[in-house]
């Protein structure tokens, strides 16, 4: 992939100043843009190729200290570099731990000024090179260049109980809707599992019918059917020592349920068509969208397999509820499709990304990857626009900007999780903007994100509520 030109963010709110601080770039041979105030400078700081960003410290409305804590969540890689007239210890310090990468003071020194931001570009760069090394070594842990990607609290309280249960050798039961990746949570439960040596082993109970499922399972000798003319190792053989994944378990005939409770319950099977008993070691790891409660209730699954399974419960999210993280997973899929079609990306335009943020995507992480996967063999130059999406997501049941699509039947509770959590991401995380926006007290989403996080594994919690 090309690197796109760095590019340095000007902001000062004298128009002299302003001038003769680009100047200065343009004449070392960087691209420059200019802004006015911090409004303006939150808008171009959106674009992909801006690196580093050098604002007056004093400016009416938002101030250069304001704007620098703004463009942290905006734009974390961004450097920034302040300037002032006010250059006092305590100013610097202060912006040093808001993560100012220096602070140069009026009346600017050409040579501190362009040695400044030559340090910042430089820092920047190896931190851009070390997120895509780092990229590059979490791909390879996954089949294809897959592997799990997040940072919403949804998310980290899923990998959280799959980091507490991996060391155990418990049966683990993942819960959650088609698409949102129930291989890979199984995957990285593995990988973290004193099992990781030993092989991963999946296979769809949904997919196969009921004779070849079981002889997929549990192996087959030689003559107990037409056809079978050696003896064949099953599933669980093949992962001995190691994982076997049932997916789509809900699926699983009755008569397959029953043979499966053995294996659970005395570590040993036998083949179709054998006597022999063969004991196997694995570590039982489970998926399905369905209600197993109802299923147990209705007859079709068996009561005592499902507490077997059950042992331990993981319910990987939907992608509705980890809103935060489509930017983050639209990245790895632009980088990985962009690889494996020699295609030069750069990062999707600000309507192309708004689009991706603001549809429903009932399909989950999987609709998400064929989206990205289509737009980028589309594309028609370096960066995806909104032409480049699928027609469903361009114009289908999705919120225009600033709202929150939920299906119909969430529980009350889960839609005012997530109505509070998708106001904080458009406030950037400011508890009380989205208090003033719900018409709530700030002490009450302080108080339901403690309560959030006292039920989430692991969880230090949010900071104590204002004491207002």
């Amino acid at each position: 992939m090309t690197t796109p030109t760095p590019t340095v963010l000007v902001v000062d709110d004298d128009q002299a100043n302003l001038d003769s601080v680009a100047r200065i770039f343009q004449r070392e041979g960087l691209e420059t843009l200019t802004a006015h105030n911090g409004t303006e400078a939150l808008e171009r700081l959106r674009r992909p190729e801006v690196s580093v960003m050098v604002t007056d410290l004093m400016m009416p409305g938002m101030d250069g200290q304001e704007l620098l804590k703004a463009s942290r969540t905006i734009r974390p890689d961004v450097e920034v570099v302040l300037m002032t007239a006010y250059g006092t210890v305590e100013t610097a310090v202060a912006a040093m731990k808001d993560g100012a990468y220096d602070f140069i003071t009026k009346p600017l020194k050409r040579h501190a000024l362009v040695k400044a931001v030559q340090k910042a570009l430089e820092k920047h760069d190896l931190a851009a090179e070390n997120r895509v090394l780092k990229a590059k070594l979490a791909e390879m842990g996954g089949p294809g260049g897959r592997a799990m990607v997040g940072q919403s609290p949804a998310f980290r309280a899923m990998m959280d109980t799959l980091r507490q249960a991996a060391p155990s050798t418990a049966t683990v039961l993942l819960l959650g809707e088609s698409g949102t990746g129930k291989e890979l949570a199984a995957r990285a439960l593995h990988e973290q599992s004193h099992r990781a040596k030993g092989a991963f082993v999946a296979i769809n109970c949904g997919a196969l019918p009921e004779s070849i499922l079981e002889a997929e399972l549990f192996g087959v000798e030689r003559g107990a059917f037409t056809g079978a003319v050696s003896r064949r190792e099953g599933r669980f053989e093949r992962a001995h020592g190691g994982t076997l994944f049932l997916d789509e378990v809900g699926e699983m005939p009755l008569s397959a349920q029953v043979k499966l409770l053995r294996v659970l319950q005395e570590g040993e099977l036998e083949r179709l068509g054998g006597t022999q008993t063969v004991k196997v070691d694995v570590r039982v790891v489970a998926a399905t969208n369905k209600d197993l409660v109802r299923e147990v209730a209705e007859g079709r699954f068996r009561e005592d397999l499902y507490y077997r399974l059950h042992v331990v419960e993981v319910r990987v999210p939907a992608l509705a509820s980890r809103r935060e993280d489509i930017p983050l997973l639209a990245d790895a899929f632009l980088r990985r499709f962009a690889s494996k079609n020699a295609k030069a990306l750069r990062g999707f335009s600000p309507e192309a990304l708004s689009a991706l943020e603001n549809y429903a995507w009932p399909g989950n992480v999987r609709e998400l990857e064929h989206a990205v996967e289509r737009a980028v063999v589309l594309a028609r130059s370096d960066v995806l626009e909104v032409g480049d999406l699928p027609e469903t997501v361009r114009k289908g049941p999705v919120g225009s900007a600033g709202q929150l699509v939920i299906p119909i039947g969430t529980p009350m509770e889960e839609v005012e999780r997530r109505v509070i959590h998708e106001t904080l991401r458009h406030t950037k995380g400011d508890k009380t903007l989205a208090a003033r926006l719900l018409g709530i007290a700030a002490r009450t989403i302080y108080r339901k994100l403690e309560r959030e996080a006292s039920e989430t594994p692991g969880s230090e919690g949010p900071p104590p509520s204002p004491t207002e």
